[in-house]
C-alpha cells in the first residue's frame, strides 16, 4: 500500500457514480480527500474506503464562489466532476467550471483536473456540448495548465446507462432503441476514476493537457442492447429500432417530462457519434488498458437475469 502523505486533494462531486471511483485511486496514492458535495451526507459512503483523518467532508455549490473558495483552500489538487445532463447548463458546466478554476489559482493549487465530455464543441446544437466546450475555455483562462479529460458515456455498477437498458430489456416484451446505429465507446468508470487521479497525483506529466477517454471498442445503440440482452439471457427479445422522426417527436414533446425516455438535448448530442477523435491521447497516456464492456459488467448484470445471480448465463 503506498504511505499516507499529507497532500490534499479537493474533490468536488466526489459522492456522485465517478467521484467514488476517483476517491479509492486518490486513497490508492495516499492523498488527503476533501469531498466537496451541496449536501455531504450523500458522500458518507466513502468514509469506510480510507483510514482515519484521510477524508474530509465540505459543503459547497460551484455555483456559489464563496463556498468554493472555502472547499479549495489548502488544497495541493483539485479535480471537477460536477456536470448535469438538464437544467442549469451554463450555471453548472461554464460558471460553475470557472468557479472552481479561479478559486484553484488563487489558493494556489499545483494542479486543477476539469472533467468534460466527448462532444464538447463550441458549435454544437446541444447545450450540454456547448457549455462543456464553454467550461474548458473558461478553465483554461482561469488556470491555463489545467488538465481537461473527455470521456465517452461511463458505465459500471451504479451507473444510468447500463442499468436503465438492461431494466428495459427484463421489463418490456420489446426492447425500444433510440438512434440505433449512433456509436460510442463506453468505459469503466473504474479504469476513468483511476486516470483522473492519476493527473491530480502526477502534475509534471500531464500538465496543461487534454484526454479522450473511450473503451477499447466502439459499439452502436443497438449492438449494446443486443448484447445486454444475451447477457441477461433474453437473446431472443425483440428490439425495434424506433424510427428517427418518431425518437425525435417524443424529445421534443416530452422530454422536458420527469423520468422522459430522452430529452431535446439528449436528441441533438446523439446526432453525432460519441468517439474519440483521434486527434488527443487517451488512456494510453496513463498507462491504462481499458476494460471493455463484456470484461466488467458480468460483476453486476446477473441480477437482470430471470432468476437473479444463480442463473445460469447465456453464451455470448
Amino acid at each position: 500500500m503506498t504511505a499516507k502523505t499529507d497532500r490534499l486533494v479537493t474533490l468536488f462531486g466526489g459522492g456522485g457514480f465517478i467521484g467514488r471511483y476517483v476517491a479509492q485511486h486518490l486513497f490508492k496514492a495516499g492523498m488527503r480527500v476533501r469531498v466537496a458535495e451541496r449536501d455531504t451526507r450523500n458522500a458518507y459512503f466513502l468514509r469506510p474506503l480510507t483510514g482515519l483523518g484521510m477524508i474530509q467532508f465540505v459543503d459547497a455549490d460551484i455555483r456559489r464562489p464563496e463556498t468554493v473558495a472555502r472547499a479549495v483552500d489548502g488544497a495541493e489538487a483539485v479535480i471537477n466532476l460536477v456536470g448535469t445532463l438538464k437544467g442549469d447548463f451554463q450555471g453548472i458546466h461554464v460558471a460553475g467550471a470557472r468557479n472552481v478554476a479561479e478559486a484553484a489559482a488563487a489558493t494556489g493549487a499545483r494542479t486543477l483536473v476539469q472533467v468534460s465530455a466527448i462532444g464538447a464543441d463550441p458549435e454544437s446544437e446541444s447545450e450540454y456540448g456547448r457549455t462543456k466546450s464553454e467550461g474548458e475555455l473558461a478553465v483554461r483562462a482561469a488556470f491555463p495548465d489545467a488538465v481537461v479529460v473527455r470521456p465517452s458515456i461511463v458505465f459500471g455498477p451504479e451507473d444510468d446507462f447500463v442499468n436503465r437498458f438492461a431494466g428495459m430489456a427484463r421489463m418490456l416484451p420489446v426492447l425500444p432503441v433510440i438512434r440505433g446505429a449512433w456509436k460510442l465507446q463506453p468505459v469503466y468508470a473504474g479504469d476513468l476514476g483511476r486516470a483522473i487521479a492519476a493527473a491530480a497525483v502526477e502534475p509534471e506529466a500531464h500538465r496543461g493537457r487534454t484526454y479522450e477517454l473511450g473503451g477499447p471498442n466502439p459499439l452502436s445503440m443497438r449492438e449494446i442492447n443486443h448484447w445486454l440482452c444475451q447477457a441477461t439471457g433474453r437473446g431472443s427479445k425483440p428490439i425495434l429500432d424506433v424510427p428517427d422522426g418518431l425518437g425525435r417527436l417524443m424529445a421534443r414533446l416530452f422530454g422536458w417530462l420527469p423520468g422522459a425516455p430522452i430529452t431535446w438535448d439528449q436528441w441533438l448530442m446523439l446526432q453525432k457519434d460519441n468517439v474519440p477523435s483521434g486527434n488527443q491521447p487517451g488512456f494510453e497516456a496513463f498507462g491504462i488498458n481499458p476494460q471493455p464492456l463484456a470484461a466488467v459488467a458480468e460483476g453486476w448484470l446477473p441480477l437482470y437475469r430471470r432468476h437473479g445471480r444463480w442463473a445460469a448465463p447465456s453464451p455470448y
